[in-house]
């Protein structure tokens, strides 16, 4: 099984190297969304946050890739504006996203333990809060497929100054790409506005990154993007764990 494994990621790292080339050589987001069609040889899906580089995501594989398999993680304390973005997305664009929920019993168990807001008290009970709410629900939504496409971009934070195009994802055992590494907000914005893409009305009130609602408060100014995403811890390293350092193909971690 061993054997196996490492045979599995050996390819899956010359696979995710090839498709990171092949996405550079192009521009245009909705080339991206073809060439990962093209290039990966099973199903993919996409995860959404309903935030902006999602939303740009959304469009574009509405327009040129609509076999992507859509879904977002309702992790049961989203905000409603986050909720309305997701109806209004449907409505628009006639694509039903996938909406995945934690386990029950899991939550239960995590309320029971450490309280309807445990996750201020550490940086470990906050953590252990994502994980029930965000990553085990990710990895049942991820079962099967080929690739992952996520709306990383390499100016959100400092954590993912070198998100690459495309990467293998060891724990999941597929390829992590990320089409929108590259651009910088003001492209992002700029393309937004440009095809009408409805948006959170919580990026209007000072929201930049926007997660669940007791974890998140609006920017002040001249802050990070990501400041307002938990914003009692130390400024490194604030992640949920969704996005844990996928290997280079030359074995390497990234963020």
């Amino acid at each position: 099984m061993a054997r196996l494994l490492e045979d599995r990621d050996r390819d899956g790292e010359r696979a995710a190297a090839d498709l990171d080339r092949r996405l550079g050589s192009v521009a245009g987001l909705d080339t991206r969304l073809v060439e990962i069609l093209d290039a990966v040889p099973g199903p993919i899906a996409f995860s959404t946050s309903l935030g902006l580089e999602d939303q740009a995501i959304f469009h574009a594989a509405a327009e040129v890739a609509r076999g992507i398999d859509i879904f977002t993680l309702d992790t049961g304390r989203l905000f409603p504006e986050t909720l309305e973005t997701l109806d209004r997305s449907e409505k628009r664009y006639g694509l039903r996203i996938r909406v995945i929920a934690p386990d029950a019993r899991d939550v239960e168990a995590l309320v029971a333990r450490d309280g309807a807001f445990g996750f201020r008290v550490s940086v470990e009970a906050r953590k252990a809060c994502c994980d029930v709410r965000k990553v085990r629900p990710l990895g049942r939504a991820l079962e099967g497929a080929a690739a992952w496409i996520t709306g990383l971009r390499r100016g959100q934070a400092t954590g993912r100054a070198v998100v690459t195009f495309a990467a293998w994802d060891t724990e999941h055992g597929l390829i992590k790409v990320n089409p929108l590494a590259d651009w910088p907000l003001e492209r992002l914005e700029a393309y937004i506005a440009a095809n009408d893409i409805p948006v959170n009305t919580l990026h209007a009130r000072g929201f930049a990154s926007i997660g669940c609602q007791p974890c998140t408060r609006a920017l002040k100014p001249g802050e990070d993007l990501r400041a307002g995403r938990w914003w009692w811890e130390l400024e490194d390293g604030k992640e949920c764990g969704l996005h844990n350092n996928p290997r280079r193909s030359t074995g390497e971690a990234r963020a």
